[in-house]
């Protein structure tokens, strides 16, 4: 982040079509109080929950494709580490710009939270599909984060580039630091971006300890980035909706299917 940083963005709306309105103005929408107070808890504790654990038994990740300098703790597999987070990733507010940005149906490529204490530095200025091949006349997913606790300037919110996803993936090799704006938004929202939108992490600069989920949508054309045929706890597949089985790959209604059928 750059000393110029704006600090203006969407602002929060319970108003779903609003919402939509922003998304496509800005690139990123905000969502208040996706989460009620009960599911909120829920969550707060099972992310803290597993960041400890992987803490003590050494499990502690830090993502590869930034600078944080080993402070942002990345918890990777969410649906297998608690039933809180396979709620969330059909959760209505989710499903409700999944099915408007990208149709139906659409794979859950990844969710994972991000822990940060203070400090580090911001990671790559990015756009979430930037793996997949250009031009992009459309988003090929959606990123929608949760806020997990307040998100701030200061606690080092997830940072973008207004009207950035308007880019077609080629030529974005410049320098747009200096446009980035924080996302600032209270715990139990939703923060939804398109796929094509041009991000990055802020700095923690106040030391508080931040939580963010961060589940990333995707066309069923492409691989996930999780492989959950491997990774996933098997209950998840015993006791998973239809909805969340979908999500995964296990209903596989276009592409993988097994001798024709659409059951793994």
């Amino acid at each position: 982040m750059t000393k110029t940083m704006q600090k203006a963005g969407p602002r929060a709306t319970a108003e779903l079509d609003r919402a939509i309105a922003d998304l496509e103005l800005h690139g990123a929408c905000v969502v208040a109080d996706a989460l009620d107070r009960d599911t909120l808890e829920e969550v707060h504790t099972a992310v803290y929950r597993a960041a400890e654990s992987d803490q003590k038994r050494g499990w502690k990740q830090k993502y590869p494709y930034g600078g944080d300098d080993h402070v942002n703790q990345r918890i990777w597999n969410l649906p297998s580490r608690d039933p809180a987070f396979c709620d969330l990733a059909e959760h209505r507010v989710a499903m409700h710009f999944v099915k408007k940005v990208l149709g139906w149906p659409a794979i859950l490529s990844s969710m994972s939270a991000n822990v940060t204490s203070g400090g580090g530095a911001s990671m790559v200025l990015h756009a979430d599909q930037g793996y997949m091949p250009p031009p992009w006349t459309r988003a090929h997913g959606i990123n929608v984060g949760w806020c997990v606790d307040e998100f701030t300037a200061e606690n080092g919110a997830t940072c973008y580039v207004p009207g950035s996803h308007h880019n077609t993936g080629e030529g974005m090799d410049r320098d747009l630091s200096g446009k980035l704006v924080p996302i600032e938004a209270p715990a139990g929202s939703a923060i939804i971006m398109d796929g094509r939108l041009l991000h990055t992490n802020g700095v923690n600069r106040n030391g508080v300890r931040r939580a963010g989920i961060f589940s990333w949508y995707t066309l069923p054309i492409y691989l996930p980035q999780e492989n959950w045929f491997l990774s996933l706890n098997p209950a998840v597949r015993q006791f998973g909706s239809e909805t969340l089985l979908t999500l995964l790959g296990f209903r596989p209604q276009v592409m993988g299917r097994i001798n024709g059928l659409d059951r793994i």
